[in-house]
């Protein structure tokens, strides 16, 4: 991987395509941070090479030999369960150090930036099923209460979570998608490279990531609740498989019609903040957009759907997930917000299959999949909604989803990440072997990290191609014949 070691400077070609994204419309309040390039490069250090020395921020934890609680097994029956400590705990207290030295290289012994106990468990779904876990990770104090900490440079909170790419053998989808979705919505989740120590054991590339939910002082989402009062300025709901823990789920409007067989539960406000009469005020709230919605007035703008919602940000969604065929979205793992102003608002998560990326079979780049999604189902039943989808498509095939653009990103990540790819896939470069192929058919796994790079590559020019062909196609969903069933009341 030595050629990927290259400086990552940004020439002036780049800067030029860059310059034009200021034509966009700005959505959102705060300014994205892309660490690859932001982040200084530092190749030079006097250490003696004992330990690890890298210009990737380094986050040690260290469990004092307890296993941490939530890998996924089979029981006797064969159904899926997860892991607990002997005491059936879901979560475990350990140590995290994070270092992050702003003018040289970091070591595991150097002074942590943020040094913090720390509540964690495995997380995620599939991904629990791999060798390279994936953790959610909450700072707390000595007496367990919430301890807030700025991480890696992103704001302040106690909640985040800790993504080690493993199916995605590039590393770089999640960090890519969500920085480029940060650009063009309201809010995606910040995110940072780190390379992660585990009991001392070093595990390779992870991703420190904000979860979707809300801070103090407007971090990440901005939302408030007042559990005293029962009263809410803003809620975050997610649309995800069942949940054995049904204290947060809720039957909204598309659930008891039977529209849905997933589940719509509350992550904000969470448990620590939620009583009765919100959960049931949120519930209420969040139906009377689904009822609007699939009323027969859909497209009134008086008592429809765009009184209620940023339609920004939810054809914004919809490109960025539909370009990708991220197809969890809208699905599973689907977080819709309602902030401030009252309106509803898409927040993306979890890109690791995008681009070709799912382990059961090859994703085809000729389709389109989500018009077909629970909410957007109807929506495309709107010709004006399905105007704005072609319209800020290909406005933003000039920019952010530019074959230039998102070629140079691929390459300038990689450049930054450098050596630390040698490093991951010096622990996991096994994963590379026919032994352990990950994907079928067979002959879609990669064999080394170059042709991994190449393959996602090769799908963003042929998916883009097709889309560019046939975005307009997407009309055929709110041709009169298609809708009249659902804007015609017939007596």
């Amino acid at each position: 991987y030595m050629k990927y070691k290259i400086t990552a400077v940004i020439t002036a070609a780049v800067i030029l395509v860059v310059s034009v994204f200021f034509s966009l419309p700005d959505y959102k309040n705060t300014k994205r941070v892309h660490q690859h390039l932001e982040s200084p490069v530092i190749t030079e250090c006097d250490c003696d090479k004992s330990q690890l020395c890298t210009h990737l921020p380094i986050i040690t934890i260290d469990t004092a030999g307890q296993e941490i609680p939530g890998k996924a097994v089979k029981n006797e029956l064969g159904q899926t369960e997860y892991t607990t400590t002997a005491s059936g705990e879901t979560r475990i207290y350990a140590r995290l150090n994070a270092i992050d030295n702003t003018d040289s290289r970091n070591h595991p012994t150097d002074k942590p930036s943020v040094s913090s106990k720390i509540s964690m468990r495995v997380r995620g779904n599939s991904s629990r099923w791999f060798d390279k876990s994936n953790y959610y990770i909450k700072l707390v104090n000595d007496d367990l209460s919430n301890n807030p900490q700025s991480m890696l440079g992103m704001d302040s909170h106690h909640e985040w979570a800790l993504h080690g790419p493993f199916l995605d053998k590039t590393l770089i989808r999640n960090y890519m998608c969500y920085n480029i979705a940060g650009e063009i919505m309201d809010y995606a989740p910040n995110v940072r490279f780190c390379e992660l120590i585990l009991n001392g054991e070093y595990k390779g590339v992870y991703l420190l990531c904000e979860t979707i939910t809300a801070g103090t002082e407007g971090a990440r989402l901005n939302l408030t609740v007042d559990k005293k009062d029962n009263t809410f300025n803003g809620y975050c709901i997610r649309l995800d498989r069942i949940d054995d823990d049904d204290t947060q789920n809720i039957t909204p409007f598309t659930k008891y019609t039977i529209r849905t067989k997933l589940q719509q539960s509350i992550v904000y406000p969470g448990r620590a903040n939620m009583t009765d009469e919100l959960q049931t005020a949120i519930k209420d709230d969040f139906s009377a957009f689904e009822k609007s919605l699939y009323s027969y007035d859909f497209d009134n703008k008086k008592y429809g759907y765009d009184e209620q919602i940023d339609v920004q940000s939810f054809v914004d969604y919809f490109i960025i997930n539909e370009f990708s065929c991220n197809y969890d979205a809208g699905w599973l793992s689907t977080y819709m917000y309602k902030d401030l102003d009252g309106k509803l608002r898409m927040c993306v998560w979890d890109f690791n299959s995008a681009f070709d990326g799912y382990q059961e079979n090859f994703m085809p780049a000729d389709h389109f999949k989500m018009q077909n999604c629970l909410w957007y189902f109807m929506l495309f039943k709107d010709e004006d909604f399905t105007d704005r989808i072609i319209s800020r498509y290909r406005q933003l095939r000039k920019t952010y989803l530019s074959d230039e653009y998102l070629n140079n990103y691929i390459d300038e990540t990689i450049a930054y990440l450098g050596d630390a790819i040698d490093r991951n896939y010096e622990v996991w470069g096994y994963t590379f072997g026919e032994e352990y192929d990950l994907f079928t058919p067979a002959d879609r796994n990669p064999r080394d990290y170059e042709t991994a790079v190449a393959d996602m590559k090769e799908f963003i020019a042929v998916r883009s191609k097709y889309m560019d062909e046939n975005i307009e196609t997407l009309r055929q969903y709110s041709a009169e014949s298609k809708i009249k069933k659902f804007n015609e009341n017939a007596n």
